[in-house]
């Protein structure tokens, strides 16, 4: 740095001083700030040459730019010492405001350490001023605040050697260069800044671009999706309306989309699923169940619910995904229908008899008024049975109760009409059937069966069931008759299985025995059959031979 005495140069390299900090705050990266940095110390500043040393992340300090001597720069460019060695150099030598000036008569401690550094050649020091080639100058850099670097954060260090007119840095030179660190570290730090920047818009222009190609690739894959799709809101007044649906779901439904925002799931799917849906929405799972067609049908999907939710509103919207399953569905009625019905009359069979009646059925005795009435009726193992289960028993005229939600099934008093309707069970023979095998061959006997089942099925009321119990058996859940109207119904039910039957192209007859057995609860279904089947033989016997069929 010049000296004092010419005040016009002071000037001049004043003006040049403004020019580098001005080019070290518009300079285009990190990179070019740093090397500005190293380039105005030698330009402006008046120093053979400069290095800018850079705190990294892990606290080491890196040679990051250098100005003044190629030979140099590519000697110490990107070598880095420890902050351990730096923190020694900035706590000796003598202290010129932030400066720190280390002498040769106290820096050659440090010519071993790992600090990358350089000396320049030249005569020993001739008058007391005059710069000695090992002498130190160091100029700290800290994170923009109050100047006076002691209470920011070190940035990094700017290192100079050697003035251009061989003395120390007076007063003038060493306030410039501690000014030159200061601004130097703003600019750094906002070159940081920028970068920083630079690199969260590149990183969110990118990901805003993997959002719209996610969202490109979403809306493809919904509205192109062979199977239904739609998206509903959740919570608040519109909670389940209809927001979009695609086309595969407009096409399932018979509905336009413009239709379809008008409705929420639960305004389609049916009746008796409504449960299904309201658990299936909730828990944001999967369900089977029955929307509504345009055309008033309904057909069976699967609806699998995931639930889109916010960060900070919680749950936002339902992507609710809808596959056809009516195919599988007839499918599966079609085996169920199979495995509990006769295959030759469409009648339930021995097994679902035995499911409906038992389901009727359970092991109170209907007569039952206490606990002492189930151990006299069943004995003790049925009474400790039932205690183990730690049912409420209260004795008296309510009996006791293990069933809370069970009506129980009850008989009418033998032999007499009390006024007792009960479920009556008719256990029907048909007299006669094989002499028509044998004779006319079993399409003949098939034919009979399947006529027998549909005279049964229309003489009896909606709600009843006419079951083939196997061969030429057939019985009839009928609940809510009395003795007599079981008695009505068994003489209907025969007058009309004796009427001609046409089969195999000829008119034949057989004939039927009724048996009307009782069930009750404490009884199994096996022994309601069995009561119904031994009342029939009784019947079966009474009758001449030739009154048990018409001919």
């Amino acid at each position: 740095m010049e000296t004092e005495s010419e005040p016009y140069v002071r000037l001049a390299s004043l003006r040049q001083l403004h020019q580098v900090m001005a080019d070290m705050n518009t300079a285009r990266s990190l990179a070019d700030t740093l090397q500005t940095v190293a380039d105005g110390a030698v330009q402006a500043l008046g120093y053979e040459m400069a290095a800018v040393n850079l705190v990294r992340p892990d606290g080491d300090l890196v040679v990051a730019a250098f100005a003044g001597n190629s030979a140099a720069e590519a000697l110490i460019t990107g070598r880095v010492g420890s902050r351990e060695s730096w923190e020694r150099r900035l706590t000796m030598g003598e202290h010129w405001g932030d400066l720190i000036f280390i002498p040769h008569t106290e820096g050659w401690v440090l010519d071993d350490d790992d600090v990358p550094q350089w000396f320049t050649d030249g005569p020993a020091p001739r008058f007391e001023d005059e710069w000695h080639p090992s002498d130190r100058l160091f100029a700290p850099m800290y994170t923009p605040g109050v100047q006076g670097g002691s209470s920011g954060e070190l940035l990094g260090v700017i290192s100079v050697d050697r003035p251009r007119n061989g003395r120390r840095p007076g007063a003038w030179g060493r306030e410039a260069l501690q000014m030159y660190a200061f601004q130097a570290a703003i600019a750094i730090s906002n070159a940081r800044l920028r970068a920083n920047m630079q690199r969260a818009l590149v990183r969110l222009e990118r990901e805003q671009q993997a959002l719209r190609a996610s969202e490109e690739s979403f809306r493809q894959a919904f509205e192109y999706a062979p199977s239904g799709m739609a998206i509903a809101e959740m919570g608040g007044d519109q909670h389940g309306r209809i927001l979009r649906t695609n086309d595969a779901l407009c096409r399932l439904l018979g509905r336009p989309a413009s239709a379809m925002r008008r409705y929420s799931f639960s305004d389609l799917v049916h009746p008796e699923d409504i449960g299904t849906l309201l658990r299936t929405s909730a828990e944001g799972g999967r369900a089977e169940l029955r929307l509504g067609r345009r055309d008033g049908t309904y057909v069976w999907v699967s609806l699998r619910n995931s639930v889109v939710a916010d960060a900070a509103d919680g749950p936002r919207f339902l992507l609710t995904h809808v596959e056809d399953i009516e195919e599988r569905k007839r499918r599966e009625l079609q085996l169920a229908h199979r495995a509990s019905h006769d295959s030759l009359t469409g009648l339930p069979n021995s097994a679902e008899l035995r499911s409906r009646l038992s389901a009727r059925l359970c092991r109170r005795p209907a007569h039952a008024g206490g606990l002492e009435s189930l151990d006299a009726a069943y004995g003790h193992p049925a009474f400790d049975a039932v205690a183990g289960h730690g049912f409420d028993f209260r004795p008296g005229a309510e009996g006791f109760d293990a069933y809370d939600h069970h009506v129980h099934t009850v008989a009418p008093e033998d032999d007499r009409d009390d006024g007792t309707k009960g479920l009556a069970v008719l256990f029907c023979d048909l007299d006669g059937f094989k002499s028509i095998n044998d004779r006319f061959g079993h399409n003949a006997g098939d034919a009979v069966l399947i006529e027998v089942a549909r005279r049964l099925s229309r003489g009896v009321r909606d709600g009843d069931t006419v079951a083939r119990l196997g061969g030429d058996e057939f019985v009839i859940l009928a609940d809510g008759l009395g003795r007599a109207d079981a008695q009505d119904l068994a003489v209907r039910l025969r007058n009309e299985i004796i009427q001609p039957i046409r089969a195999e192209g000829r008119a034949v007859r057989v004939g039927a025995s009724f048996g009307i057995g009782w069930a009750h609860c404490g009884m199994t279904a096996d022994e309601v059959l069995k009561s119904a089947d031994e009342r029939m033989y009784v019947e079966k016997r009474s009758r001449p031979k030739q009154h048990r069929r018409a001919g």
